[in-house]
């Protein structure tokens, strides 16, 4: 595998520091492109992040001094830098639609952690281990960009990274209605304790525009392609609350799901733990070897204990049992920055370099 150049947009922010730690020793990807707002523009990338360093690991040594570019100013010459880019900047929807086309059409394939192109149908919005094949469309997209290589691939929202890999497994049993309540992190709005206090000693129920996201994002990630676009499922239907609760990082779902066919519960559990997806096929650098987990523990999973299972790439399970309303019930657990955002759009990259729409 050849080494890319790769660049980081909105590399100031708690998810485009989480990428510049996976991406430092990466065996595939080399850092060639720092990128930010204006007010970061000009400066090294230390200077830029100061007193915000949000990660428990320090900056990497190699992209302290890197003087960081402007994400909107600087296009042309982070796309001569970087064979493509990540994106996790913090704008309006519609700036951000904008500046990732922009990258694209500069012939700089994004992959972005942002949700403004997720409704687009030709923009595919990859779970790695569950959709790899909708990667078809970005020929299509290609050719309404105008573009040869150039292209937008987007990952899905965090908090749906728990629970529709759990779900996944299970659908050919005919699921048809799902409930998920998602206890979510407070990394998941970039903050920390230190800057959120009023978390404290709280749970806020209300998180501006999750619930939308995780009922309808899953329709699209179990879509499929037809005539150059993304024809989202129909089913199962989902519904869903969102909460902001005072944990780190790890988004935990309580999951109702209801079957059309009958089901043992260890049959789920087996399921479970034999399945793979591309990742694991390909032997991609971030891949768990696991993707998902059963606890058979009462009390797991947890947070603290297991959000950084196979490096937070990994999906946690556990508390499988009947249900009086739903035909089953189960919790699960997934890293937030990491499998949630960051890590998963590294490895959506990996899969994409493996199937040569990188090259």
């Amino acid at each position: 595998m050849k080494k890319y150049k790769v660049g980081i947009i909105g590399a100031t922010g708690m998810v485009g520091q989480r990428f510049t730690t996976l991406l430092e020793n990466h065996p595939w990807f080399e850092v060639a492109a720092l990128a930010a707002s204006s007010r970061s523009a000009g400066k090294t990338y230390e200077d830029a992040v100061g007193d915000h360093w949000l990660m428990s690991t320090p900056m990497p040594a190699s992209m302290a001094k890197m003087v960081v570019f402007n994400a909107e100013e600087d296009v042309e010459k982070v796309a001569s830098l970087c064979d493509f880019v990540f994106c996790a900047v913090n704008m309006k929807k519609e700036e951000i639609k904008a500046l990732e086309e922009k990258y694209a059409k500069a012939e700089c394939p994004v992959m972005s952690n942002n949700s403004a192109h997720r409704g687009t149908p030709d923009v595919p919005m990859i779970i790695p281990e569950i959709n790899p094949e909708h990667a078809q469309v970005i020929e299509a997209q290609r050719k309404r960009l105008g573009t040869k290589r150039g292209f937008i691939a987007v990952k899905s929202n965090c908090s749906l990274q728990s629970y529709v890999p759990a779900i996944h497994p299970l659908m050919d049993l005919g699921v048809t209605n799902a409930l998920a309540c998602t206890y979510q992190a407070i990394s998941g709005a970039g903050k920390t304790f230190k800057t959120f206090p009023e978390i404290l000693d709280n749970v806020i129920p209300y998180i501006g525009g999750e619930e939308e996201k995780s009922e309808n994002e899953p329709l699209k990630i179990w879509g499929h392609v037809e005539n150059g676009v993304i024809v989202n499922a129909e089913t199962p239907n989902i519904t869903s609350q969102c909460l902001r609760v005072p944990v780190s990082d790890g988004h935990t779902a309580a999951v109702f799901v209801s079957f059309e066919k009958k089901v043992e519960m260890e049959e789920i559990i087996q399921r479970w733990e034999s399945f793979k997806g591309a990742p694991q096929e390909l032997n991609l650098p971030s891949a768990p070897k696991q993707f998902l987990h059963y606890f058979r523990e009462d009390d797991r999973p947890q947070s603290r204990l297991d959000r950084n299972l196979e490096n937070g790439m990994a999906v946690s399970i556990g508390r499988l049992r009947p249900d009086k309303q739903y035909t089953v019930k189960f919790v699960c657990l997934s890293h937030n920055t990491l499998r949630g955002a960051a890590g998963g759009a590294v490895l959506m990259a990996e899969l994409l370099c493996a199937k040569g729409y990188l090259d």
